[in-house]
């Protein structure tokens, strides 16, 4: 099967979370979308705003790693999300994030990506949380948020995504 690549779009809280334990979660928990997604498929975060519903805008690139493998599985979140229906039981899919990747602003990439280019409204696709990419896209993201050695970037916040955070 031929490898693809995966826009999810997460705050960049729930992108932390996912990045230290090693997953990617999209769509509220959803099953479907990482059904659609193979073993050594690309998958980047974008997080519109740090945290939701109030969160700074941030309209960065937050996390880029590769599928695991072919298994989407169910976690439980326990009482703290307990709701009408009982415990919340989001869907998820391992992934192997790329820990020295360093989150990278959108603007910049607008006229260069696919998915951007000639697109003023390119921010309305991204309401479905999930979207797929083109190589091109993909890897020039990737290449973005890894600089070069003695490489340094103008910081702008709190830029490199850790497990520390």
């Amino acid at each position: 099967m031929a490898i693809r690549y995966w826009l999810g779009v997460v705050q960049l809280d729930h992108v932390l979370r996912g990045v230290a334990g090693g997953f990617a979660q999209v769509n509220h928990g959803a099953r479907a979308p990482l059904e659609r997604m193979g073993s050594a498929d690309g998958f980047v975060f974008y997080s519109p705003r740090a945290s939701y519903p109030d969160g700074e805008p941030l309209k960065q690139f937050t996390a880029v790693g590769r599928l695991a493998d072919d298994d989407v599985f169910q976690v439980t979140q326990g009482p703290a999300m307990r709701g009408p229906q009982g415990d919340f039981l989001p869907w998820r899919r391992r992934v192997e994030w790329d820990h020295d990747a360093v989150a990278t602003p959108i603007r910049p990439l607008l006229g260069a990506l696919d998915f951007t280019r000639d697109r003023p409204d390119w921010g309305y696709q991204l309401r479905r949380g999930l979207i797929e990419l083109s190589r091109h896209d993909f890897e020039l993201i990737r290449r973005q948020m890894r600089p070069s050695p003695g490489e340094t970037r103008p910081a702008r916040g709190d830029d490199r995504i850790t497990m520390a955070q």
